[in-house]
């Protein structure tokens, strides 16, 4: 198992995977690089740190590498492929989430996953909002989620397909 972190405007992103994979990227504390990028940083992690800079200068919005999470039931699973349906610069809902999967009472149950993502910026848990408009819970804060719907909003035009 190989860890790169990446310090982002709003806090240290840790990517962990293997030469097959990457498992996770996540927050965690800290303003100092433990896990310096280094030549032999396998291609996944690479590929991972190269897409997750590119979405912090403003210049992507795609997630291209391979993902393995080593955690979550096959809901949690669901649901967090799910949430590439949410395109960049915009919102969902656990409600749209819960209809996308088919099950449209689970919104609870969505909420729920959507805090265990293991891939948080990237699986994009952030563009989920309640149904009212409102900023609801982000496992990273919400002035985490704020900034980083702020930055969609920002680049969005520039990022056009």
């Amino acid at each position: 198992m190989q860890q790169v972190d990446y310090l982002t405007p709003i806090g240290r992103l840790v990517i962990t995977g293997d030469e097959e994979a990457v498992y996770s990227v996540l927050f965690e504390e800290g303003e100092t690089l433990d896990y310096p990028v280094t030549d032999g940083l396998s291609t996944p992690l690479k590929t991972a740190y190269e897409e997750i800079d590119a979405y912090f200068q403003g210049t992507g919005k795609a997630f291209t590498f391979k993902m393995a999470p080593q955690t979550g039931t096959p809901f949690q699973r669901e649901v967090w492929e799910s949430l590439k349906t949410i395109p960049y610069g915009e919102t969902g809902s656990y409600l749209q989430i819960a209809t996308t999967i088919n099950r449209p009472k689970a919104v609870r149950a969505v909420g729920g996953a959507n805090g265990r993502n293991p891939f948080t910026v990237v699986l994009p848990c952030h563009r989920i909002i309640g149904a009212s408009g409102k900023m609801v819970g982000y496992t990273g804060g919400l002035w985490r989620k704020e900034w980083l719907l702020e930055h969609e909003q920002k680049h969005k035009t520039s990022l056009a397909d």
